[in-house]
């Protein structure tokens, strides 16, 4: 328990160092770089309200974990993808241009998030993880290595998806405590940011 309660707190503390960073850099975005760095604010927002919930620091309001999940979830996928035309590289972007070197593991990545949101969303009800035993998630939390899916060969970089379905391997978010799926969550923005974001 202690372990899992660890890793949320790196996992957060990295997303929202990256996320403050951020609001500097937005001064002079014009056109699809200012609509980009305008849907990462609103994921920004998302995080910091979720957070202090999931850490147990604020009450705990699922109807709010719901919206905040849907608010992130609207800006990831497709609604991301498509805010990254090839060469977008304008100040103040801070997109690398491995984005378009690998394409596919950047669309994973932003299919990925808009999975967990959902995922999020659905495990909205279930609340905080309560001490004891943690639910057969583990395995999923992934090694230092980055991968989500464990010894099934699936990782956060595009390897292997985790849907709300729970057949073929897949895991049911909508069944975790919703901390669980933020971690995983926030593991997934954490993967995004270090390889396709300039550091600042």
């Amino acid at each position: 328990m202690k372990t899992e309660k660890l890793l949320l707190g790196a996992v957060v503390a990295s997303v929202l160092v990256v996320a403050s960073q951020s609001v500097f850099a937005h001064g002079g975005a014009t056109g699809v770089v200012k609509e980009r760095m305008d849907g990462m604010g609103v994921m920004k927002e998302a995080m910091k309200v979720l957070t202090p919930m999931m850490r147990g620091q604020v009450e705990y309001d699922a109807a709010v974990v719901r919206e905040r999940s849907e608010d992130i979830s609207r800006h990831a996928g497709g609604a991301l993808t498509r805010l990254f035309p090839k060469g977008s590289l304008d100040a103040p972007s801070e997109a690398k241009s491995e984005i378009w070197q690998d394409w596919e593991a950047f669309s994973a990545l932003a299919d990925q998030l808009r999975v967990m949101a959902d995922g999020l969303a659905e495990a909205s009800e279930n609340g905080l993880m309560m001490a004891g035993e943690m639910p057969a998630v583990s395995g999923m939390m992934g090694g230092h290595d980055g991968t989500m899916m464990g010894d099934q060969g699936g990782s956060m970089m595009g390897g292997g998806t985790m849907g709300t379905g729970a057949s073929g391997g897949m895991m049911d978010l909508s069944q975790m405590p919703a901390d669980g799926v933020f971690t995983m969550m926030g593991q997934v923005c954490s993967a995004c940011h270090t390889r396709f974001r300039i550091e600042k």
